[in-house]
């Protein structure tokens, strides 16, 4: 599945809802694109483990977990949590 992953793809949420736009794939992460980082978090990526693809229908791929959850699993570079704080 890792391989059908592309550039600008959509990310949603297991309910339909955006989480994000694939900028790439790194390693067994998706790195979401800049325009997607928020609040005090703008300016850098976020990435989401390719363990939470339920799978890829057309140009989107899609989370096991609703949005709402799915933004909870979002990681820094280092592989931190993103603090939502």
């Amino acid at each position: 599945m890792k391989d059908q992953i592309k550039a600008h793809m959509d990310v949603i949420g297991a309910d339909g809802v955006h989480v994000g736009t694939v900028d790439r794939v790194v390693g067994d992460r998706i790195e979401l694109k800049l325009s997607d980082s928020f609040g005090a978090h703008r300016g850098h990526h976020h990435y989401i483990e390719i363990g939470f693809v339920a799978g890829v229908e057309g140009e989107k791929v899609r989370l096991s977990a609703n949005a709402d959850i799915a933004v909870t699993l979002e990681e820094e570079r280092s592989g931190r949590p993103v603090d939502l704080g």
